[in-house]
């Protein structure tokens, strides 16, 4: 199995996520709010976790029409064979991603990257899990055509490398460069729940196609960042679920068959006629407030520390994957989940996110000893036993998490 590439570049997102955040201080701006930033990662970590176990799985559909339907015999050693792929992939893209916006079921994968109200390079992290198994399909095309694994792999690593530079607020328009690529300006737009900018910008490396198919729309009124509906949660698998349980509940609810399947294949925003029929964006600007609760500030360092170990063990994942059991992989999954989740609780006030955080803290050293055994269970005990010595200072603010609840 070829390398994950984006999970590779896992280190060089979190320099660079640093690095933004220390320029836009020297300028005066503040882009990032530590809850908002460590969901979006948060959301990104569960996809890359979710994609150890089931990647296998969602090339296997690639790999098998490339070896039994393929049209055509093209080189790996070709030039023209790695240009033509990369702009295939990036046309495949265009259209995964449009009709993401535009079809019910495959918006409530793709909603989890336009929750956040902020945007910074963190947002480009915040991931859907099920959106790889979907926009997989797209790219079976490119198979039938003959593009080896190979190539398309490195292509698509590419093209989603590329669009992660393009979350950013501390870039302006980029002179003739706008006419061709992608630009900041051009994505700060694609993020914005202002009704003029809702479902346009939706190519990921080049803008042409946008600017061919009616897409485009250059940057003007400020940007609102969001979903027409805020999520109001830091919780990642509440990310990945609300819109699901949306879908489900207003087709339950509507009398119709045919209503209830058009629930999930119309665009976001419409609704059957006995459900109030279909709904507008509301209008924003500027002073639309955002999600936001106030935490305590001894919450801020324990987060931190906690979820930098949490992010390393998800890289070291990423790299070991081919050499890690699978019995060591499903624990070291399993930490991690428990882990994001309960800061996301943690960060909103929650009294079972405190207890289950002391839970945490004291079992995620002991439980690879216990159920592991051999050098893999010491590496992945030490890396927890890390964070105990901070898990002290929640008692000091135990409090905030019992009246926080009880509001």
């Amino acid at each position: 199995m070829e390398p994950d590439y984006t999970a590779l570049a896992g280190p060089a997102f979190m320099l660079l996520i640093g690095l933004e955040l220390w320029l836009a201080r020297r300028r005066g701006e503040h882009p990032y709010r530590l809850n908002d930033a460590i969901s979006d990662v948060g959301t990104g970590i569960l996809m890359q976790l979710t994609l150890l176990l089931v990647r296998a799985l969602v090339l296997a559909g690639y790999v098998a029409v490339y070896a039994k339907l393929r049209l055509l015999e093209l080189s790996v050693e070709s030039a023209g064979t790695w240009i033509a792929c990369f702009l295939a992939v990036d046309f495949a893209y265009y259209w995964f991603h449009r009709l993401s916006h535009e079809v019910n079921f495959l918006w409530a994968a793709h909603v989890v990257h336009h929750q956040s109200e902020d945007f910074n390079l963190a947002v480009a992290l915040r991931q859907s899990t099920l959106q790889p198994i979907f926009a997989s399909v797209f790219y079976w095309p490119l198979a039938l055509l003959g593009f080896p694994p190979l190539v398309f792999l490195a292509c698509a690593a590419v093209n989603t490398l590329y669009q992660f530079w393009l979350h950013t607020q501390l870039i302006g328009r980029l002179g003739p460069l706008e006419a061709v690529l992608v630009t900041p300006s051009h994505h700060r737009v694609h993020h914005g729940r202002n009704p003029v900018y809702i479902d346009r910008n939706h190519g990921g490396t080049f803008i042409v196609w946008d600017r061919l198919f009616g897409t485009f729309e250059r940057e003007g009124e400020k940007v609102v960042y969001g979903i027409t509906t805020p999520l109001a949660s830091w919780n990642p698998v509440w990310a990945n679920l609300h819109y699901w349980i949306e879908l489900f509940r207003t087709a339950r609810a509507t009398r119709r068959p045919l209503d209830k399947v058009r629930t999930f294949l119309a665009r976001p925003g419409w609704f059957p006629a006995d459900r109030g029929g279909p709904q507008e964006p509301p209008a924003v600007d500027e002073h639309t407030p955002i999600f936001d609760r106030p935490y305590p500030r001894e919450l801020a360092p324990y987060a931190l520390l906690h979820f930098a170990l949490l992010v390393a063990l998800t890289i070291a994942l990423g790299f070991f994957e081919g050499s890690v059991g699978l019995e060591t992989k499903a624990l070291a999954i399993a930490l991690v989940v428990w882990g994001i989740l309960n800061l996301g609780g943690l960060f909103e006030g929650r009294a079972w996110a405190f207890r289950s955080e002391v839970l945490r803290v004291v079992a995620s050293p002991l439980l690879p000893l216990a159920l592991l055994g051999g050098a893999e269970a010491w590496v992945l005990s030490a890396a927890f036993a890390l964070g105990a010595p901070l898990a002290l200072r929640l008692t000091r603010v135990q409090p905030f998490f019992r009246s926080a609840s009880a509001a």
